[in-house]
């Protein structure tokens, strides 16, 4: 059997809409990704029965499905959907647009060619009106009362407004940033009054201009260093006062290349405080929210306000035909790659520990490189001088999408490749911890042993597009009372670990921790420690004073994970621990605790039949100690949220358990008002909470020189101080 790549995909496609179908037969809602399966498999066999035409399958598409067969967010979510067919005269695209329309569908379609039982319509009762509201949604947007309902573009500048005329046979059609006086030659107007000028309208958006046609443009200055480029070289240059020649040289350019010119010396000049407006809704829907608006995260009960806009009203860039994004408009012209961004990320919404604000995002040799607004400095207001666009530059938008800093996942078993996989499609970016691979240690503890064992992990992970450090074996007491640094600790840092792990399974002894510590003292490199649940050398206090008031990051340190029972979690006010959560505890739920007690029994090679080993087991599973966590994470005692990947948690939810906690705690504690939150914005909380697996653990583990967003000296422009949580434990205010 030969099957084309995509023949393949859409055997999974099939086995997806089969899987949703079944679903529904039994009487349940689906989600996005189940209706979009069901909806696009089912067009896949009507396209095999070769009995529709592509414009009949796009109609029915839209009749497959009703708002009582899905959960109540997915009508908004699924705006399209679209499926590749082999019909009788070929390969087709089929596109379905608003998929999702009406309250009923027909459910006998959307079991199509399952042979599945027609279930009962009492299974889909339809939602009330308030769960399809607008602000009730995913995502949800809600525009600022009080910036005013209309935005204002390209203020405090000339304008003037032309009459223009088509005389060609064919439509014109020109963009925001074209030079007006460059346009094409069967356009008529006054061109030296458009000298120096583009269309007075939003960003990207054009004007046309049919055959024959007549209206009157508002045309406004260009910015910037005011250079012309591109177009069809008429007026090439910096804008210069049409007088000593200028505007003659021009007039024989015009005259010699037939270019439509119509001199209009009583044209209308409005007032700079005449500019033009839109609506703050078009505005939103074209560029996404800017200052004032509030946006849902998610489907949770978080809303970020936005603080600052960095783009500039009127000059925002924009890709495609007829965009901003072009040679002499909003790319600046003869640039070296030197000179040019590598890739810019537009109209980004950018949330992060230093703010919640709208900029553009320039990267060059594979890094950020600036975080302001980009574009062409030559014809643009406040274009950032390192976020120049020129022809090197690719261009990702980011328009109505959130943008955040990679996350770091600083508790990672390295037990398979399959892993790395699943952390880059959660959003995780960079792993820290250790293992060699499956074996009983990796499952166990997260140290890479020895020289070769660091050696062998670096090289083997090359060839993954992920950032990774590896933490050595810290379990070693050295020379012991006379003192003397453990040898194999000290290699494996010379190695090219990034750090060490002290693991109770290899005996987080008083002497090794202190011996440990001195390695990384030496070397500055940050200790990670899995704490003695046994109390074999002692409690958590011999623990605490071996420490020595050294800095030191605990793992898991409510206890489920493993630490000193019952009370660990007092690690959590000393000032010089940097303390941790693993997400199988994040958030407390209904079903946390009945998971844990075979999930630690099989991660630590503990038997069953041994009854210490339960007992063993048993004490690090505390309800009142993972619920306290939802708090201490909370109000910033605890600062890191990880994974403890596969022993025993999950590295594709660090980020969405994060976020559950985040919003389990809205609802239970409210807002942060000390803080500045209130019922409408929670800017300070999720400033903590995204902290928890972005610069928190980059600070922690000496990363944030790399990782952390610079875009600005002068934090104090934002509303909100960047508060991490100031309480004990918590990291240093420090501003990277």
């Amino acid at each position: 059997m030969h099957l084309l790549p995509r023949e393949a995909e859409k055997l999974l496609l099939h086995q997806t809409g089969f899987l949703a179908q079944k679903r529904l037969a039994r009487g349940f809602k689906l989600n996005a990704i189940e209706a979009t399966a069901l909806i696009a498999s089912v067009l896949q066999e009507r396209v095999r029965d070769g009995l529709h035409t592509v414009a009949e399958l796009m109609q029915h598409g839209k009749e497959i499905l009703g708002r009582r067969h899905v959960l109540p967010s997915v009508p908004s979510m699924i705006e399209m959907i679209q499926i590749e067919g082999t019909f009788e005269d070929g390969v087709f695209l089929v596109t379905v647009h608003d998929p999702i329309c009406t309250d009923d569908g027909n459910i006998q379609f959307a079991l199509y060619g399952s042979f599945l039982p027609i279930p009962s319509d009492s299974y889909f009762l339809l939602s009330p009106p308030s769960a399809y509201a607008p602000h009730a949604l995913p995502g949800a947007i809600i525009l600022s009362q009080s910036h005013g309902e209309t935005i204002g573009i390209n203020v405090d500048r000339r304008r003037i407004k032309l009459k223009v005329t088509n005389n060609g046979d064919r439509p014109i059609q020109v963009g925001s940033h074209y030079h007006f006086i460059e346009t094409n030659a069967y356009l008529s107007f006054d061109r030296l009054r458009a000298y120096g000028k583009r269309l007075d309208i939003p960003s990207g958006t054009a004007v046309r201009f049919e055959p024959g046609d007549s209206k009157t443009v508002t045309l406004v200055d260009i910015d910037g260093n005011r250079v012309i480029s591109g177009g069809n070289n008429l007026a090439s240059g910096p804008v210069r006062d049409l007088t000593n020649g200028l505007g003659d040289e021009i007039l024989r350019r015009l005259q010699a290349g037939g270019f439509a010119h119509v001199s209009e010396p009583d044209a209308q000049e409005p007032e700079m405080s005449e500019y033009t407006k839109i609506g703050r809704d078009a505005y939103v829907a074209m560029y996404g929210p800017t200052v004032g608006d509030k946006v849902r995260l998610g489907d949770t009960e978080l809303w970020v306000q936005v603080e600052q806009d960095m783009t500039d009203y009127g000059d925002e860039v924009k890709f495609g035909g007829g965009k901003t994004i072009r040679e002499g408009m909003g790319q600046a012209t003869n640039r070296s790659s030197s000179e040019a961004l590598d890739v810019v990320i537009v109209n980004a919404l950018i949330v992060d520990w230093s703010g919640i604000y709208k900029a553009d995002i320039g990267i060059k040799n594979g890094l950020i490189h600036a975080i302001g607004k980009a574009g062409n400095p030559d014809t643009q207001r406040s274009v950032h001088p390192d976020l120049t666009i020129g022809n090197s530059t690719d261009v990702i938008s980011a328009g109505g999408m959130i943008v955040t800093a990679g996350g770091i996942d600083a508790h990672v078993h390295f037990i398979c490749p399959q892993l790395i996989e699943e952390a880059l499609a959660s959003g995780i970016t960079t792993l820290i911890g250790g293992g060699n691979g499956p074996s009983a240690g990796t499952n166990a503890t997260t140290c890479s042993p020895g020289i070769r064992g660091i050696e062998e992990m670096i090289i083997a992970s090359e060839g993954w597009a992920v950032n990774v450090g590896f933490t050595g074996k810290g379990n070693d007491a050295g020379g012991g009372a006379e003192g003397g640094l453990a040898k194999a600790v000290e290699e494996s840092v010379l190695a090219g670990a990034i750090g060490l792990k002290l693991h109770e399974d290899w005996g987080s002894t008083p002497a090794s921790i202190e011996r440990c510590l001195d390695v990384a003292d030496k070397y500055d490199v940050q200790v990670a420690i899995h704490t003695d649940t046994l109390n074999e050398s002692g409690f958590v206090e011999s623990t605490i004073k071996s420490f020595g008031n050294r800095t030191i990051h605990t793992y898991h340190s409510e206890g489920a994970g493993g630490g000193h029972a019952p009370d660990i979690i007092v690690v959590c006010g000393q000032e010089n621990v940097l303390p941790s959560s693993t997400n199988p505890t994040r958030p407390y739920a209904k079903n946390t605790l009945d998971e844990h007690l075979d999930m630690l029994m099989v991660c630590h090679h503990l038997s069953p039949s041994i009854p210490e080993d339960v007992s063993f087991a048993e004490s690090r599973i505390r309800a009142e100690t993972i619920a306290a966590e939802d708090v201490l994470q909370d109000i910033g005692a605890l600062s890191m949220i990880s994974s403890d990947s596969q022993a025993m948690g999950r590295i594709g939810e660090v980020i969405s358990r994060t976020w559950r906690t985040a919003s389990r705690m809205r609802e239970v504690r409210g807002p942060l008002q000390n803080l500045g939150d209130t019922q409408e914005s929670d800017n300070a909380r999720v400033k903590r909470y995204i902290s928890k697996y972005t610069i928190n653990p980059a600070i922690t583990h000496g990363l944030s020189h790399i990782f952390a967003l610079h875009f600005t000296d002068d934090t104090e422009r934002f509303s909100l101080e960047m508060d991490r949580g100031l309480q004990p434990g918590i990291l240093p205010n420090e501003r990277n």
